[in-house]
């Protein structure tokens, strides 16, 4: 009976996989070299020339939103990932407890919702505690960052627990049966191993902090613009190339984070590695 060759079906996965890395890239490769366009005009190539970074830099207004929204993603993905590591333990390792069903569906629950009902919701809440208890008496950065830590610790659980769950739990025990309390084994044997789910879980949050317009646009007040917010007012009013030079500077350190990254992963899991044959070595 003659064999079907499996040419063909890999040439047309090779053929689908070249078609969506053109459409995801292609747009991002000409924003970037759009940047270095001459011409005031965004669609009209007039020359090489590096003048909007220069402009982009002498902008006040623009650094003043850049530099907000990096404060508000750092303090939301940190806080993002102390309270979703800790939600993330308490479902991996608390097994049932009374309350567990709701405590999962509310921290999954903003993962689903849409962006305009979490942004009504927050607006709501913020309104309200402002008239009961005087806090906060106006939007801004901190608001800002509640609302992005309410969602950005959702994704983090989400990472932590599945990473907990698969980790090999007689590591733990082993640490018990060696004498080690409870928050040693936290401190000295799950954290290290989970931390690369952890950064994960940071950088994660950071993107998602620093790319979000709907939340923010409810729960951000006067002189409390992010970034997303200013490119969005700007571009209502036509892209210009300072826009495109911006983009393309978050392009690259966005880049370089995650090469960053990747490379401190693939450092610790090599170390792990090593760490786990030895002892298996020292055993045998």
């Amino acid at each position: 009976m003659a064999r079907i060759s499996p040419m063909p079906r890999i040439g047309f996965s090779n053929a689908v996989l070249a078609a969506g890395m053109v459409f995801l890239y292609v747009p991002i490769f000409s924003l970037i070299a759009y940047s270095f366009n001459a011409s005031r005009l965004v669609t009209i190539w007039g020359g090489f020339s590096v003048k909007w970074y220069g402009s982009l830099f002498k902008n006040d207004i623009i650094m003043a939103a850049a530099m907000r929204s990096l404060e508000v993603g750092v303090i939301a993905a940190t806080a993002s990932v102390i309270l979703g590591t800790m939600a993330g333990y308490a479902l991996a390792r608390l097994g049932r407890f009374r309350g567990r069903v709701l405590f999962s569906g509310m921290m999954t629950a903003p993962l689903v919702m849409p962006d305009v009902i979490t942004g009504i919701s927050l607006l709501l809440m913020f309104i309200t505690m402002g008239t009961l208890i005087g806090w906060p008496m106006e939007r801004g950065v901190i608001t800002i960052a509640i609302a992005h830590t309410t969602f950005c610790m959702c994704y983090v659980a989400v990472i932590i627990q599945s990473r907990l769950i698969a980790m090999d739990i007689s590591l733990e025990e082993a640490a018990m049966d060696l004498g080690s309390r409870p928050l040693g084994v936290l401190i000295d044997v799950t954290l290290p191993i989970i931390a690369p789910a952890m950064l994960s879980g940071w950088l994660l949050s950071f993107t998602l902090s620093l790319d979000d317009l709907v939340i923010s646009s409810f729960v951000a007040g006067p002189g409390a613009t992010t970034l997303p917010l200013l490119i969005y007012s700007k571009v209502k009013l036509g892209v210009t190339p300072d826009i495109n030079a911006l983009a393309t500077l978050m392009i690259l350190v966005v880049t370089l984070a995650v090469t960053a990254a990747g490379l401190l992963m693939a450092r610790r899991e090599r170390r792990r590695i090593e760490d786990e044959q030895l002892a298996f070595a020292e055993a045998g």
